[in-house]
């Protein structure tokens, strides 16, 4: 009973962790879902290329699953944008959302 405060920062501290890593993936799936749109691709078109359904892209826009590094890396190559170009626009993005 006496370390009940201790329990409570705890969780404080994870909710606010997992609050900000939601709005990290937020601007992960709004950037994906730009660069996207800005190479004037739909998602069925992006599949088409990635050789995949337009449910992947589907699912990964929304958050419903995560893209590895190497997916990453290959919906970059098919969009048409650098991979490193986009990780430093992704960068760019989670700085301004800290200051």
């Amino acid at each position: 009973m006496r370390f009940s405060h201790i329990d409570q920062d705890l969780h404080i501290k994870c909710a606010v962790k997992k609050n900000i890593r939601l709005n990290q993936q937020k601007k992960l799936l709004v950037l994906l879902r730009g660069v996207r749109v800005e190479a004037g691709l739909t998602q069925s078109e992006l599949a088409s290329r990635l050789g995949t359904d337009q449910t992947f892209i589907s699912k990964y826009e929304s958050g419903e699953r995560r893209l590895d590094i190497l997916e990453l890396r290959e919906v970059c190559q098919v969009i048409g944008i650098d991979f490193v170009a986009f990780i430093r626009r992704l960068d760019k993005d989670l700085k301004s959302e800290s200051s």
